[in-house]
C-alpha cells in the first residue's frame, strides 16, 4: 500500500505512464490493511470473550461457608442414646460452642477434633471408638465431632478430606440417628484411605453412609456430589488454626507444634489432629493417661 502511494506521488509529477498500476498497488494495499484489521478484531472480541476467570468451584459448593442444621458450633454433638442433640447451623465466622454443664453429676463433655484422611485419627477411633460411643450413648458424655480438611493435599488432588467431612455433614442433617455410625465408620481400618491416595469414591463414601444405616435417596446423593458443605469446613480448618478453639475452660492451654503450652493470652489454635478436649482441657496421654481414665476422674469431679 506504501509503495502505491509513493509511486502515485511519482506519477503526479512525472505524468500518467503507470498510473494504472499504481493505483492497483494501493488498492491491493487497502484490501490486505482491512483484512488485517478485521482479523484483528476478530481475535480481540474472541479473546474477551475467553478470558481465563476464577477458578471453578464444585457445582453447588458452599463457597460461603454454610453449615448443615444440627452444626451450630462446627461440630455434631452426640447426647445419650447416640443422638443428635439439636442446634442451628453456621456459616462464616460463625461459631457457637455447644453448651457444656461441668457441675458434679453432668455429663462428661468431649470433644474429637478429626480429619478423615488423618492415620493418627484413625489409630485413637479404633483404640477409643468403642469406649467412647458407650459412653455416650449411656449418657455420661456427649461427644462433639469436628471435622476439618486440612490433608485435602494428601488424596492426589481429589480433596478427600473435605468430601468425607461433607459427607459426614450431609448424614447429619439428612440422617441424623446415623451419623455417629458414619463417624465411626470413616476412621474404621477397612474404610479409612491411605495418605498419598485419591480416598474413597462418592458412590464408595455413600455406600459407607448406608452400610451405617443412612438413608441414601437422591437428596443425599446430590449434597455428596456438589460438596454442599465444602466451603464449611475451610472455614472449620481456618477457624481451628488460626482463631483457636471454642469452649475451652477458662485458663486452659492447649500445647503447641513444639510440645509446650501456648500462651495463655493468646488464642488457643489447633496444630494437629485427633486433639480432644476432655472439659475443657485438652487430653494428653502422656501426662492424662489412658483416655477412659482421663474421662473417669472427670466424672467424679
Amino acid at each position: 500500500m506504501i509503495c502505491g502511494h509513493i509511486a502515485l506521488a511519482r506519477i503526479k509529477r512525472s505524468g500518467q505512464r503507470g498510473r494504472g498500476l499504481a493505483l492497483a498497488g494501493t488498492i491491493i494495499g487497502y484490501v490486505t490493511l482491512a483484512s488485517k484489521l478485521s482479523l484483528l478484531a476478530a481475535l480481540f472480541v474472541f479473546g474477551l470473550g475467553f478470558q481465563p476467570g476464577p477458578v471453578p468451584t464444585v457445582s453447588g459448593a458452599s463457597a460461603s461457608g454454610v453449615g448443615p442444621e444440627g452444626m451450630a458450633s462446627g461440630g455434631a454433638v452426640f447426647g445419650e442414646g447416640g443422638e443428635l442433640v439439636s442446634s442451628g447451623s453456621a456459616s462464616g465466622d460463625s461459631r457457637e460452642a455447644p453448651e457444656a454443664d461441668r457441675s458434679a453429676g453432668s455429663p462428661v463433655d468431649v470433644t474429637v477434633y478429626v480429619d478423615y484422611m488423618c492415620p493418627a485419627c484413625g489409630a485413637f477411633e479404633q483404640a477409643n471408638g468403642d469406649m467412647l460411643n458407650s459412653y455416650v450413648r449411656a449418657g455420661d458424655i456427649t461427644l462433639q465431632v469436628y471435622p476439618l480438611n486440612f490433608l485435602d493435599q494428601t488424596s492426589l488432588g481429589a480433596r478427600y478430606s473435605t468430601r468425607a467431612a461433607n459427607l459426614f455433614a450431609c448424614i447429619v442433617e439428612s440422617s441424623p440417628d446415623a451419623a455417629l455410625d458414619v463417624h465411626t465408620s470413616l476412621l474404621s481400618a477397612d474404610v479409612q484411605p491411605s495418605e498419598g491416595t485419591e480416598g474413597l469414591t462418592d458412590d464408595e463414601l455413600l455406600a459407607v453412609a448406608e452400610d451405617a444405616g443412612a438413608d441414601v435417596d437422591g437428596e443425599l446423593r446430590q449434597c455428596v456430589a456438589e460438596q454442599r458443605f465444602a466451603g464449611f469446613f475451610d472455614d472449620n480448618t481456618r477457624i481451628a488454626t488460626e482463631e483457636g478453639l471454642l469452649g475451652l475452660a477458662p485458663g486452659a492451654q492447649l500445647l503447641g507444634s513444639g510440645g509446650t503450652p501456648q500462651p495463655a493470652d493468646g488464642p488457643q489454635r489447633l496444630v494437629s489432629t485427633p486433639t480432644v478436649i476432655v472439659a475443657g482441657e485438652q487430653y494428653v496421654a502422656q501426662r492424662d493417661g489412658d483416655l477412659e481414665s482421663a474421662i473417669l476422674k472427670a466424672l467424679d469431679r
